[in-house]
């Protein structure tokens, strides 16, 4: 792809989406907890920080954050993770949190036939409540210089004006010649107070003109886009690479902008076991599919897919084949989920090996 040079911009990597305060209970539940570890995650943030924290690239957070004790806890979450604070918007906090709230999420992670279990408070957040106008996109993006800005449909979906926000951001980037990745991510919570699928429709086909890479599994592709595809039924089976090649073919042809579109594969046996794998697809390259892992054993399902975008991500930034970044994008996702947490605690060495097909032996 054709990136700007590394040496004309401050950052290899922005992401613009909520982080937000995760509470785990372990391998309790949440009804039951009386302790939690806490992490920071959110869509498009996981990316960036799997960008710094793994694969040494210059990243940054843009997002915005309540000034009290909650925020900084978040903020600190991110630092120790590596990613650029400087860019967080911060509201002022009212003691309460009437005008704005920073986001928590519960998630526990299952195990067997108890599925995984996720539940937000992040209503009135402040990240919600960006509005256009309030970043100054000409500076980061003209001024600072960013070769490649991620963010999705998590962020889109927060609020009416947040969808602007996003739409106002990729055409920013567009103009200052940064490249736009950005995953679909459908949630059916966060888009049903504000006009369903139908709204999250608009959004993502108003967004989509503007983006480089796309990233979404099946469901992603058929609820937000609105290409309909037969079989899908939210990941519980595996559709046939034919199915998804041609999912991913009606997609290029209706965006003829798009140069690469990306998906995941994953059929869920149980809460510890899924089957797990990747397609990729660009005009010069067709469609190439990463290694596929059948019976993927998994300690925390959440913040897969976005390991996954991180690892492609890192490949086409560094000038990888697309089969390569594919690969990395899989194997960084696999690991990543062995790990509790939104983010990734794998380490580049780790997604190297085991993307040229290393073994999980014990390294002494």
């Amino acid at each position: 792809m054709d990136l700007r040079p590394a040496d004309d911009c401050r950052y290899d990597a922005v992401s613009l989406g909520e982080v937000m305060l995760r509470l785990d209970p372990g391998e309790g539940r949440i009804r039951t907890a009386r302790t939690f570890a806490v992490w920071e995650g959110g869509g498009e943030y996981n990316v960036v920080r799997g960008l710094r924290r793994v694969f040494g690239l210059r990243t940054a957070a843009v997002t915005a954050l309540v000034d009290n004790e909650v925020g900084h806890l978040v903020e600190e979450l991110m630092l120790a993770g590596g990613v650029d604070t400087s860019h967080i918007v911060w509201a002022p906090s009212d003691g309460v949190g009437r005008s704005a709230r920073n986001g928590l999420n519960f998630t526990e992670r299952g195990f067997g036939v108890r599925g995984a279990v996720g539940v937000y408070d992040r209503g009135h957040t402040a990240t919600s409540q960006l509005t256009p106008g309030d970043l100054d996109l000409n500076h980061l993006f003209g001024t600072l210089g960013v070769r490649w800005l991620h963010t999705g449909g998590i962020f889109a979906a927060l609020s009416e004006s947040t969808a602007e926000v996003a739409i106002e951001a990729v055409q920013a980037a567009r103009r200052h010649g940064t490249r736009v990745s950005y995953d679909l991510n459908y949630r059916p919570s966060l888009w049903s107070a504000i006009g369903g699928k139908a709204k999250a429709q608009e959004v993502n086909r108003a967004i989509a003109p503007y983006v480089d890479v796309m990233i979404g599994n099946e469901e992603d592709f058929t609820a937000a886009l609105g290409f309909e595809v037969e079989g899908v039924d939210e990941g519980l089976t595996r559709l046939p690479v034919e199915e998804y090649g041609a999912m991913i073919g009606a997609v290029s042809q209706a965006y003829p902008n798009l140069e690469v579109i990306a998906t995941t594969m994953r059929a869920v046996r149980s809460a510890t076991v899924n089957d797990w794998g990747a397609l990729a697809w660009s005009a010069a390259t067709g469609l190439v599919q990463a290694t596929q892992r059948d019976g993927l054993e998994i300690l925390d399902r959440v913040g897969g897919g976005d390991s996954f975008a991180s690892g492609l991500v890192y490949g086409l930034l560094t000038g990888e084949t697309l089969e390569r970044a594919a690969n990395l994008g899989a194997a960084h996702g696999a690991l990543a989920m062995t790990t509790p947490g939104d983010t990734s605690m794998a380490t580049k060495a780790e997604v190297l090996k085991l993307a040229a097909g290393g073994s999980a032996r014990v390294e002494r």
